[in-house]
């Protein structure tokens, strides 16, 4: 869910949008199940996000809002959901495996205690052997345990192996799921949740270890009124090609992330701050310098320009105002005249 909406249905305005969700639903012909309830939360509660769009385009094919389509899109959008079924699906398949061998492990120890019956009583007829065929007979006894033991044995190395190769399958499975929970399907770039994770992990390790940190916000100039003019999957091509310039800069150990709308943010661990301003004036002048097209019309869509502030990590500041200070200088730069990097501490100082 989105941080908007996240926060709006726990504060005094959840009761006026859940029935305005309610009210919604009802005039589009849309059954209030749960999963279409978590759908119009964020379709009322954030019109212009990714999944508000699709809804939207959805509803006015005038096509019977089904079942099938509530779960195409909450399985797109709504990746804590997905996450929660593929890890119920990987546990349901885990607790079989592990069945299954617990089971084969039962029967090979079961077969142990016979054989070790069998050991003994053999012991103990030794010493009433008395001819040829009553020794045959008992070390075709004892060879038939054997051969039983072993066999049981192969049979738990067997299902061992293959249980271990189904767990490293269920382990990369899962790992996947994760990073498709933390990635933004439109960019590909890490999502919200992935980046406020990484911002704070990355916040404490600075501290931690002494050394620098700095946080970039990235916003594409006048995207409102662009999308106003193209439309919609334009303006999806728009952030797309930005997210592109974004990720191919943002290398590891950095970081790009999609933070919201036409909103970005880049993480940079420990780099001076001439290298993030080349870095950041570097992206600027890429995304700038292209005149883009429409796919559908091949219209030119002129060039997009981008405004970006960032701050560095200052002794004991946490991540919330590390982000404040970033967001202060992109918007230094919005007033300015857009198409520019601000530095929060050049800010402060000129100020």
């Amino acid at each position: 869910m989105t941080e908007k909406v996240d926060t709006t249905v726990r504060g005094p305005d959840a009761y006026g949008l859940a029935r305005r969700v309610l009210d919604d639903m009802e005039a589009a012909g849309v059954w209030p199940t749960p999963v279409n309830f978590e759908l119009w939360l964020h379709y009322v509660g954030d019109p212009e996000g990714p999944l508000g769009r699709e809804i939207r385009r959805i509803l006015a094919t005038k096509e019977p809002f089904s079942e099938s389509t509530s779960e195409m899109l909450a399985s797109e959008y709504l990746p804590r959901g997905r996450l929660s079924e593929e890890i119920r699906d990987a546990g349901r398949l885990l607790d079989r495996e592990l069945s299954s061998v617990a089971s084969t492990i039962a029967n090979a120890h079961k077969s142990q205690v016979e054989y070790g019956v069998t050991l003994a009583d053999a012991s103990g007829q030794m010493d009433g052997v008395d001819n040829a065929d009553a020794l045959k007979s008992l070390v075709s006894t004892l060879a038939d345990a054997t051969q039983k033991a072993q066999s049981q044995n192969s049979t738990l190395e067997k299902q061992l192996q293959t249980s271990t190769r189904e767990v490293a399958k269920l382990r990369e499975h899962l790992e996947q799921v994760r990073r498709d929970a933390m990635t933004d399907a439109l960019t590909n770039l890490a999502n919200r949740k992935a980046f406020d994770e990484h911002l704070e992990g990355s916040v404490g390790a600075a501290h931690a270890n002494g050394k620098g940190l700095t946080l970039a916000v990235i916003d594409i100039d006048h995207f409102k009124r662009f999308n106003d003019t193209w439309g919609h999957q334009t303006g999806d091509q728009v952030l797309r090609y930005v997210a592109s310039v974004l990720g191919r800069t943002a290398k590891s150990p950095r970081l790009a992330a999609r933070y919201g709308g036409e909103e970005f943010a880049m993480i940079f661990p420990d780099e001076s701050i001439p290298s993030v301003e080349k870095a950041l004036n570097a992206v600027l002048k890429e995304i700038s310098s292209r005149a883009l097209r429409r796919r559908s019309t091949n219209d030119e869509l002129g060039a997009v320009t981008i405004s970006a502030g960032f701050a560095r990590l200052r002794p004991k500041e946490t991540a919330a105002g590390l982000l404040e200070r970033a967001d202060a200088a992109l918007y230094a730069s919005k007033r300015g005249g857009r198409n520019r990097v601000t530095d929060a501490d050049q800010l402060e100082q000129a100020a």
